[in-house]
């Protein structure tokens, strides 16, 4: 394989396949409060974010905030939390303390939640306002593309965004099933092995959890009790159970594909399962 086609696999890998805490769209307006630069803890706060993801965030349950919910309490979470350099990782140190806090805070702390009037698939604005201040963030195209930061008038840092624009570094040009094919055939493991390793671990870790029939529709355990334990039924119950686990809130994170958790499971885990079947 040309050398500069398997490194920009190699590259594309490991674009893709990153930690999250949770459904990831909850996770990035949680990020994006981070982000924004008012400098202290906000009085009130305004939501603009495009159709989608308030489709996406309404039921879900935010992860480390004790089952709160929606877009409102991810929000608070992105207060409480801070450390913005933790991504989609951002709210896996929430203490007990900062719980309760949120709590309060989703209680009594004004907030605006609208449709973005942006054309863009995927639109975060976040606006918070304290003592006559105010900061803003703005995410588009993908879940940590910040093309927006103000602090009042003040641009602190800005980026052009195009909606049909490359979201990437690599050239996704390259991509062909007929050399996807070559590369999973000739590709050293050592150049992917912590990426992949990483996505099994923590993939199926999560799915074992859903197995226990605690969250969610318990789907997984469901579908081992009524069909068995064939190796293509273990297949869709680990699938399932993960989705049902990450989906109402166990906290504990997923390695994504394509910016979505539920890919990134259902990409995986019925290759781990049947890798593990025939001990390979």
């Amino acid at each position: 394989m040309e050398q500069k086609i398997y490194n920009e696999y190699v590259e594309i890998l490991k674009e893709e396949l990153l930690p999250a805490m949770g459904c990831t769209e909850p996770i990035a307006v949680a990020y994006a409060v981070a982000v924004q630069a008012l400098g202290e803890k906000p009085e009130s706060v305004e939501v603009n974010v495009s159709a989608n993801i308030i489709k996406n965030v309404k039921s879900v349950v935010v992860p480390c905030t004790g089952g709160l919910r929606g877009i409102g309490a991810a929000v608070c979470a992105g207060i409480v939390a801070g450390c913005p350099e933790k991504e989609l990782e951002i709210l896996e140190e929430i203490t007990g303390e900062q719980k309760v806090e949120m709590k309060k805070m989703l209680d009594t702390m004004p907030m605006t939640i609208r449709e973005s009037d942006k054309e863009y698939i995927f639109d975060i604005q976040i606006k918070a306002c304290a003592g006559g201040h105010s900061g803003y963030v703005e995410i588009a195209g993908f879940h940590t593309n910040v093309i927006c930061v103000k602090k009042d008038d003040e641009i602190i840092r800005e980026k052009a965004y195009e909606e049909q624009g490359s979201s990437c570094a690599t050239d996704r040009s390259l991509l062909t099933v007929e050399k996807i094919i070559e590369f999973a055939d000739c590709v050293d493991v050592a150049d992917v092995e912590e990426v992949l390793q990483r996505q099994i671990d923590y993939n199926w870790a999560i799915a074992e959890e859903g197995m226990t029939g605690k969250w969610g529709a318990a789907i997984g355990k469901t579908l081992m009790e009524a069909y068995g334990n064939s190796v293509h039924n273990r297949a869709k119950a680990m699938a399932a159970a993960g989705s049902d686990a990450r989906m109402n809130g166990c906290e504990l994170p997923v390695v994504i594909n394509s910016g979505s958790g539920n890919q990134g499971m259902t990409t995986s885990l019925p290759v781990i399962v049947y890798a593990k079947e025939l001990n390979v």
